[in-house]
């Protein structure tokens, strides 16, 4: 299975299935897709144990696009350069194994290409700057390999600035305005999901390009690290870039209740105006069901920062392959209109890359 965080050791023993919400297993489906509105997920996942009739469902949602995690964003210096570069051929070898459903992409008009063969068309994108080590000249290096989208930081301090676990992290750093220049001058685009609030505004003020924070909430709604306030939203939107709303649910709610998430997109897009949010998943597109072997594989990808209380972190409601269908629906009874609808699920997010990438 091609995962985003390495298997990694560590977690504590975890209580039994058990002890977790006992859901069935979902049929998270809406109205069926139009058939020509692009929905592209600004950061989803793709594992390599989809089966064929999964990925049918999830290109039958409408899914056109993605961007997804190359490798485990924890690590730093050669370990992450090495493991970023293993993982980045690895992606290659599996997308090119299964061509009927994905098309390995680095530019806007590969989009074309793959609507045109009823195709998925997959960025990459990494969730730490540590694989660039300390030498810009890398950044080219994993340009040309076709990384297209890099963040600043994961959730701890590193050299270009700090994450939002950090106690006393910095802002931007010397380093980080210029590797910002150098993303920019590149055609890289720059996420600031994962960063403190102060590395994020500093970021969005450097940044000669509009940016993207793929996948956080709205902390004026919930206080969580991993949101970001009114004010550094609407200054993102001020400078052209894009804020994705991920579907984890501990970011939104200690519930079920699905209607929190599009109060969080709702909520965006009065701050930030409908140009400028989309959806950016971080989510799997399995249907998961909270069974021992499930956790499992949850113990090996987060290792120590599996928290039990917090799982599961999807909402039943969106829970499986079809789920853009059912954001479809949501959003349409909060009263958006087919053409908003289209921006927030997807040409939004293409406008920014065809702004930035090309």
């Amino acid at each position: 299975m091609i995962d985003r965080r390495k298997f990694i050791a560590g977690a504590a023993a975890l209580p039994l299935a058990a002890s977790f919400p006992n859901f069935t297993k979902a049929e998270a489906k809406g109205t069926p897709w139009n058939g020509k509105s692009l929905i592209f997920d600004a950061m989803g996942e793709l594992r390599e144990v989809y089966e064929d009739s999964l990925v049918q469902e999830i290109l039958d949602s409408g899914i056109r696009a993605i961007c997804v995690t190359l490798a485990d964003p924890k690590y730093q210096e050669d370990v992450a350069y090495n493991l970023t570069m293993d993982q980045l051929l690895y992606y290659n070898r599996f997308l090119d194994s299964k061509p009927e459903f994905y098309m390995r992409t680095t530019t806007v008009a590969d989009i074309a290409k793959a609507r045109a063969q009823n195709k998925i068309a997959v960025f990459y994108l990494t969730q730490n700057s540590t694989h660039f080590r300390r030498n810009l000249d890398n950044v080219d290096v994993f340009y040309n390999l076709g990384l297209r989208s890099s963040q600043i930081t994961y959730n701890y301090q590193n050299w270009a600035g700090a994450g939002c676990k950090e106690i006393n992290g910095s802002g931007l750093t010397t380093f980080g305005h210029e590797l910002v220049e150098k993303m920019n001058d590149v055609g890289m685009l720059i996420d600031t999901s994962h960063s403190n609030e102060a590395t994020t505004l500093d970021t969005i003020e450097a940044s000669s390009k509009p940016i993207i924070i793929s996948h956080t909430c709205c902390k004026d709604l919930f206080e969580h690290e991993r949101n970001m306030p009114d004010s550094i939203l609407r200054r993102l939107a001020e400078k052209g870039g894009l804020a994705g709303i991920t579907q984890m649910r501990t970011f939104m709610t200690h519930d079920q209740n699905t209607e929190v998430y599009y109060d969080n997109i709702m909520h965006a897009v009065d701050v930030c105006g409908i140009d400028h949010v989309c959806i950016g998943s971080d989510r799997d597109y399995r249907r998961l069901i909270m069974t021992e072997e499930y956790i499992e594989e949850l113990k090996r990808e987060e290792g120590a920062q599996f928290v039990a209380s917090d799982w599961p972190l999807y909402f039943e409601d969106l829970n499986g392959p079809r789920r853009m269908e059912v954001i479809w629906d949501g959003l349409k009874r909060r009263g958006l209109s087919e053409g908003q609808l289209e921006k927030i699920m997807g040409l939004n997010v293409y406008r920014l890359y065809e702004e930035v990438i090309g």
